[in-house]
């Protein structure tokens, strides 16, 4: 599995490095490459807390080229414009974007024809589903930001029975962490179900 170490300006409430796997590997290496985007633009989609703006940060922290957030709760003008500027700067441009771009429910959905129009020709990334090899990564990652250790046998009985998301991750660790605090004790096998059965609304059938 590998990571990337971030810089020293990320705040001090983000995650210690990126875990790259399963789910964001493609996107990663298409980040290390921006010369080959097409129109130099690229748009970056995925699930809510899947390190989209976590990549963004570091795409141009690294100088690698400029970045726009949260691109489809912007004015399309705005988005528009940034697009141009890029052009004629030849500067790479990275879109963010919580839903990829099409038609119907919980897609950007984009209005200004010229605009649909040239993000139509971007490159396409996304963050998908993480596999148990990065939840376990993402486990890891998340108890060290909370300052808690969670050895191998907890994320090995935590991984398969966790939603199978990074913000599925970051709810459990968070969970975790208040339980532990809460009962002044050092994370047990009884808060882990605890925080599963907080975490699923109870529902805890099959564990």
């Amino acid at each position: 599995m590998r990571q990337i170490p971030l810089p020293l300006s990320t705040a001090s409430d983000s995650p210690p490095r990126i875990v790259v796997g399963n789910a964001n590997a493609q996107a990663v290496d298409a980040l290390m490459e921006p010369g080959r985007w097409p129109f130099l633009t690229a748009i970056l989609s995925g699930g809510p807390r899947s390190g989209k703006s976590l990549l963004a940060r570091w795409f141009v922290e690294t100088g690698q080229g400029d970045a726009l957030d949260d691109a489809d709760r912007m004015e399309e003008d705005a988005v528009f414009h940034a697009w141009n500027r890029a052009q004629e700067n030849r500067r790479p441009l990275l879109i963010v974007a919580s839903h990829r771009r099409g038609e119907g429910e919980g897609r950007w959905q984009v209005k200004l024809p010229d605009l649909g129009s040239r993000l139509g020709a971007a490159l396409e990334l996304e963050i998908g589903e993480p596999d148990e090899a990065m939840m376990a990564d993402l486990f890891d990652v998340h108890a060290q930001m909370h300052g808690i250790v969670l050895d191998p046998s907890a994320i090995d009985y935590l991984v398969p029975r966790t939603e199978r998301s990074h913000l599925g991750v970051e709810r459990l660790v968070a969970a975790i962490d208040r339980l532990s605090l809460e009962r002044k004790q050092p994370p047990t096998m009884a808060i882990w179900r605890d925080a599963l059965e907080e975490v699923k609304g109870g529902d805890t059938k099959g564990m």
